[in-house]
């Protein structure tokens, strides 16, 4: 298991790129949480395995459709047990 923090930069607000990436994420069975910045940008903090990681990793480069991904940012962080993946706002 590993946490990772991802923060994904482009035009990510406002075309449902937290709630489309509570789905990806819960649908990988990952653990975390996802929410907006004042810059503009997403972040999110997920833990889970490597195969995991590279899945989201994968959509998160994409994202919803409407998003338009510039690019992601990934930074390992210490282990962090999260119960389910929940949108902070």
């Amino acid at each position: 298991m590993q946490t990772t923090r991802y923060r994904v930069e482009g035009k990510v607000q406002g075309v449902y790129f937290r709630a489309s990436t509570q789905r990806e994420a819960q649908a990988q069975g990952l653990t975390g949480w996802v929410c907006n910045c004042e810059d503009g940008a997403v972040e999110l903090v997920a833990t889970g395995t490597a195969q995991q990681h590279a899945k989201l990793a994968a959509w998160l480069a994409c994202g919803p459709p409407m998003a338009r991904v510039d690019r992601v940012i990934q930074t390992d962080e210490p282990l962090v047990l999260f119960d389910g993946f929940d949108i902070h706002y």
